[in-house]
């Protein structure tokens, strides 16, 4: 047991020192290269050695790399805590229709209003950037919502995620047909949306962001109890006296709140909340969730600003999509898992 807590704090001691060489070197590493000195200067509020860094860091970098962080931390949880509920290691934090909800919240500003209203809520500037946040968390708490509804008629969580996929593929039909009908400025607008990013939170989306993101995550760190007994299956919980009915809404809530909150200000993220859970398993070599739980908010983090990293190299000028990142590295991740199992079910 000594020897297992060793390796953890160890395990934790590496992940928190990646977080901070990369937050240093998201911020000091683009188009502009920033020293190192003014960068720890103009963190500790202090005048930088020319007042274009003040400008780059305050106003572009930093929000965006604490975005990173926030939006890595919480797929994550919502990705170890699909996976654990479904018990299916590719269930994802989008796998029940939030992420699709807030597509479709988005359509409806983007697309309907340009189609029937001929209005184009993109070119409002900050104002059309706020309506589109506020659509996309409509949309995904919409959908949330519905989720909830059916996770109370339901028992069965294989039939829950049949329905939450079902739901986002039907979200995912309504935005296909309001494409079609849409003009280009709008479908483009829309596309680009749906790319993902970092780089178009604020400090005063941020004011909204960063405590909605800590309650989901200070939530999650109250349900490692249950979480834990539902590993050992669901018949094992309810004679341990867990109610499976009000763990699975509290597990649904918390992430659907996470998922709708950092989509809505970031686009869908894809395959951050799918890999990080494998990633954070393979390192720690437990599924005890008091271990699991932090140690995904740490990963998560480590690969969000990594990515952001990777996709604002000074060779990409800032315009690489964050999803086409995320893709290229989760992607592997994912078909690496589904091999795995393979082979164990043919050994087994």
């Amino acid at each position: 047991m000594e020897e297992h807590r060793y390796k953890w704090i160890m395990g934790f001691v590496l992940l928190a020192t990646l977080v901070l060489v990369l937050f240093l070197l998201n911020i000091g590493v683009g188009s502009v290269a920033i020293p190192f000195e003014d960068i720890l200067k103009v963190l500790l509020g202090e005048e930088a050695s020319r007042n274009a860094y003040n400008s780059i860091i305050l106003k572009s970098r930093l929000p965006q790399t604490i975005t990173a962080v926030l939006a890595g931390a919480g797929l994550a949880v919502g990705g170890l805590q699909m996976q654990t509920l479904f018990r299916n290691p590719l269930a994802g934090p989008s796998i029940l229709g939030i992420s699709s909800g807030a597509g479709l919240g988005v359509a409806l500003v983007l697309l309907f209003a340009g189609n029937v209203l001929g209005v184009s809520i993109s070119g409002y500037g900050l104002l059309g950037h706020m309506t589109v946040v506020g659509a996309a968390f409509l949309g995904a708490f919409l959908i949330l919502l519905l989720i909830v509804f059916f996770a109370q008629a339901l028992r069965d969580n294989t039939i829950l995620l049949i329905v939450g996929i079902m739901v986002g593929y039907a979200a995912s039909a309504i935005i296909g047909v309001m494409k079609f009908y849409s003009p280009k400025e709008d479908v483009h607008a829309y596309v680009i949306w749906g790319l993902g990013s970092f780089s178009n939170v604020t400090w005063e989306h941020l004011i909204v962001l960063i405590p909605v993101v800590l309650i989901g995550l200070l939530y999650s760190l109250m349900l490692i109890k249950p979480l834990n007994v539902l590993v050992l299956g669901e018949n094992y919980a309810e004679n341990l006296g867990i109610n499976i009915k009000h763990t699975r809404l509290a597990i649904l809530f918390c992430t659907g709140l996470l998922t709708a909150s950092i989509t809505a200000f970031c686009g869908p993220i894809a395959f951050l909340g799918l890999a990080v859970p494998h990633l954070t398993k393979g390192l720690f070599r437990t599924s005890n969730q008091k271990v699991l739980l932090p140690a995904v908010i740490v990963a998560g983090s480590v690969l969000a600003l990594f990515c952001n990293l990777i996709a604002r190299l000074p060779g990409f000028e800032g315009a690489l999509p964050i999803n086409v990142v995320t893709g290229l590295i989760g992607a592997p991740i994912v078909i690496s898992v589904i091999i795995k199992r393979r082979k164990l079910n043919m050994n087994g």
